[in-house]
């Protein structure tokens, strides 16, 4: 049996060449290398929490404004839940396929060349778009610091970018272990804080949010009414946006099949501590309506009318810690994707060619120009992370949909480590992603048809020139021309 689908393989029509020389030979692949073995599981925990921790930060505390402390607290934790069972899917997937292209791969083998290439453009939206926002808090933090008297504006941003990019050129294992160490300070900050605001902790301003009584269903906890726990659905996504990202380090790890779901895991399970004790803490210290609107709101917690103390200006200086590392982690990310995808012949060839020291230059100097075009004219952060998550929430139905179809379509494929709950936890993921994407739209419509144009041009793109240009040797693809052949074995 192995004979003939060996057979079958290697009757895949070769693919064009490529402007620069590549054939899908192993010239090509040699070109397009990354460093393997660079990351155990440790540093792939810290990449998982290093994604998200900004969102601890800022970001989370508008979906009070959306939806009451109630209406955010039942909106996390379904998020919540959305995450935990999309990780426990992800987790077998990358077992299956620890490839860089995260994803997209698993999208690729489930779904075809088409599901690949939604999937794949979803991510890039969403790790395109992130850093670009990021970076914008990241200026804000240090005009309100009064750091070296900068305000934000592009210098800050460009800055940014060069010397993060810098030290992902530098290389993996060096970059995952920089942003183990900022990450690693943003997270004890946090509990930090969390100690500190609880001892100011008062229930009764957890629900003092004025009441909209022609709002369905309002009440004290649920201010906003019941629609108000759906619109707070991406501001609990803030807690946990990310996490997911941690399968594109598979080519780089050490050892995937095991270090994999062990991380992203552990990185879950932090996750959720970290929201639970950052919502409550900041929340009753001050009450919900002082926060709602703050865009530093642990530190607005720690105030209250009373002015700067050390333990805010520490909170506030950790996080600008923390947006570094949800940035550097999202830039490295982005490239990832965009490496798997141009390796394949889903996206220009070109960006995927590594350099001497195994980086994907193109791959990030390209979307970091573009990163910084988009914060440089716009300044508009909540605007893209809206269209950020707009991206994620596709990314997720449709990877938790590749678990669904290989399951059921491949049973007998060797998985190594298996989903707890098996179809039943991939189809929870899959229901709240779709809720979640609807979300989105109630909370900026403008943002949501954005991301919808960025799509359709891509996907443009994709019909007319690439699906026709598709190197059959890259992993993900040699991967999915052996599923069909032993697809075809079985029907002979």
């Amino acid at each position: 049996m192995a004979d003939d689908i060996e057979a079958r393989l290697s009757a895949v029509p070769a693919p064009t060449k490529s402007p620069d020389g590549g054939d899908g030979t192993d010239e090509y692949l040699a070109r397009r290398t990354l460093r393997r073995g660079s990351a155990g599981w440790l540093l792939l925990t810290g990449l998982g929490v290093a994604y998200v921790v900004s969102g601890d930060f800022s970001g989370w505390n508008v979906g009070l404004d959306k939806g009451g402390f109630g209406g955010l607290a039942i909106a996390t934790v379904l998020m919540g839940a959305m995450y935990a069972c999309l990780v426990f899917s992800l987790a077998e997937l990358s077992t299956i396929l620890p490839t860089a292209g995260g994803g997209y791969g698993f999208a690729r083998r489930a779904l075809g060349p088409w599901g690949g290439f939604l999937t794949g453009t979803a991510i890039l939206i969403e790790y395109i778009l992130a850093p670009a926002a990021i970076v914008i808090f990241i200026g804000d933090y240090v005009e309100s610091l009064g750091l070296f008297g900068l305000t934000s504006s592009w210098p800050v941003y460009l800055g940014c970018f060069v010397i993060f990019i810098g030290v992902h050129l530098w290389g993996v294992g060096e970059a995952l272990r920089f942003s183990l160490v900022v990450t690693a300070i943003a997270v004890a900050a946090l509990l930090i804080f969390a100690v500190g605001a609880l001892t100011e902790f008062d229930a009764s301003g957890l629900n003092d949010i004025p009441v909209d009584a022609e709002a369905f269903g309002s009440n004290s906890w649920l201010p906003l009414g019941l629609l108000g726990i759906w619109a707070a659905f991406p501001f609990g996504m803030w807690f946990f946006l990310g996490v997911e990202g941690v399968p594109l380090a598979a080519e780089e790890a050490k050892d995937p099949v095991r270090s994999m779901p062990k991380a992203l895991s552990i990185s879950m399970g932090i996750l959720a501590l970290l929201a639970l004790i950052t919502f409550f803490a900041a929340t009753g210290a001050q009450g919900a309506d002082a926060v709602k609107d703050a865009g530093n709101p642990l530190v607005v917690a720690l105030e209250g009318d009373g002015g700067p103390t050390a333990l805010s200006r520490f909170v506030n200086y950790a996080g600008l810690a923390g947006l570094v590392a949800s940035f550097f982690s999202l830039i490295y990310a982005g490239s990832r994707q965009l490496f798997a995808l141009s390796r394949a012949g889903y996206l220009p060839r070109f960006l995927s060619l590594t350099s001497k020291r195994k980086a994907p230059y193109l791959g990030l100097v390209i979307p970091g120009a573009i990163g910084f075009a988009l914060a440089a004219a716009t300044g508009d952060g909540a605007r893209m992370l809206n269209i950020a998550v707009f991206g994620a929430t596709i990314s997720y139905a449709l990877m938790a949909l590749s678990h669904i179809v290989l399951r059921r379509r491949e049973p007998d494929l060797e998985r190594p480590y298996r989903t707890p709950g098996g179809i039943l936890t991939s189809s929870v993921a899959f229901a709240l992603a779709l809720s979640a994407l609807v979300a989105t739209f109630l909370v900026d419509k403008d943002a949501a048809f954005i991301a919808l144009a960025v799509y359709a041009v891509a996907l443009a793109y994709f019909a007319i020139y690439s699906r026709h240009h598709l190197v059959a040797s890259a992993p993900e693809e040699e991967f999915a021309a052996l599923a069909e052949a032993e697809a075809e074995l079985t029907r002979d």
